[in-house]
């Protein structure tokens, strides 16, 4: 896969469909490497016209990572309420997918970003409006502190510390518990597929003290309710009526700070991105960009 230098690291992306196709830019969520972005969904959204760029955030994947900063302290911050001290931010993300779009010669795409990435979508499309063609925000949050946290279960998930055994197996292993954590009850995911899928994330890229840094940017973050209300391209927010890591109430809420965004609510979705619902997703963003080539 080719790298470029962005925002002074390196970034790790794929390209699919023509170069002179409209671009769709898919930013990913929490420790979530490119290959989250499925390739049935990139080669539907190639189907539908559009160039699709999947790319890994930095501290992930085989882009930069920046040990140097340290680890934060997570576990401190929740328990004192206090936001962690973040090396880096959501807005320092955001401007690496300007980065990556600025190598890559490309003046505006349209942005859409999952969970954590769809927070770093919501700023792309804030900050940078005149390098942003349509926003899609799929099971994000305006990071409110009055929204509901995730279900217990789900935090366990999402903060529970790696088993004490750190060979492959055992982490895959605990992966796919955390995994299926937050995965759609409608929509089960193939056993033998989501094993693959993790166990070539461990081989590609496991680095948790990036995950960590990734989380503290997101926990500092701050409530974005302010700067969704300056969001002018055309916006969809997708979410799961059944997500226990980020409520639906969430999703409703970015949805009503945005002026003129449309919300669509899939039943039996969770926190996942379901094989079977691929068409329904690939159809949804290039409904909205439509809204913008019009």
């Amino acid at each position: 896969m080719p790298t470029v230098t962005a925002n002074k690291l390196q970034i790790e992306y794929e390209s699919f469909g023509s170069d002179a196709a409209p671009v769709i830019l898919l930013i990913m969520g929490l420790g979530a490497q490119l290959n989250r972005w499925s390739i049935e969904l990139c080669d539907a959204l190639v189907d539908r016209g559009f160039r699709v760029l999947r790319f890994d955030n930095r501290d992930c994947g085989l882009s930069s990572k920046l040990d140097e900063a340290g680890v934060p302290d997570i576990g401190r911050a929740l328990r004192s309420g206090v936001p962690p001290d973040a090396p880096y931010s959501l807005e320092d993300m955001a401007a690496d997918c300007i980065g990556l779009l600025d190598a890559l010669g490309i003046m505006a795409a349209h942005v859409v970003g999952a969970s954590m990435g769809g927070a770093i979508a919501q700023i792309v499309a804030a900050r940078y409006p005149q390098r942003s063609l349509s926003l899609t925000s799929i099971m994000s949050t305006s990071s409110h502190p009055d929204l509901p946290p995730p279900t217990s279960d789900a935090a366990q998930a999402l903060l529970a510390p790696l088993p004490a055994a750190r060979d492959r197996e055992s982490l895959v292993e605990d992966a796919i518990r955390r995994q299926l954590a937050v995965a759609s009850p409608e929509y089960p995911s193939c056993p033998d597929r989501l094993r693959s899928q993790l166990v070539e994330e461990h081989e590609r890229g496991f680095h948790p003290r990036g995950v960590t840094r990734q989380l503290a940017a997101f926990l500092a973050s701050g409530d974005r309710r302010g700067l969704l209300a300056t969001i002018k391209v055309p916006t969809l927010v997708l979410h799961g009526a059944d997500d226990p890591l980020i409520p639906l109430a969430c999703g409703e809420d970015v949805a009503a700070h945005i002026p003129g965004a449309e919300l669509r609510v899939i039943e039996g979705m969770a926190h996942d991105f379901p094989l079977a619902l691929t068409d329904v997703f690939a159809d949804a963003i290039a409904a909205v960009a439509s809204r913008s080539q019009r």
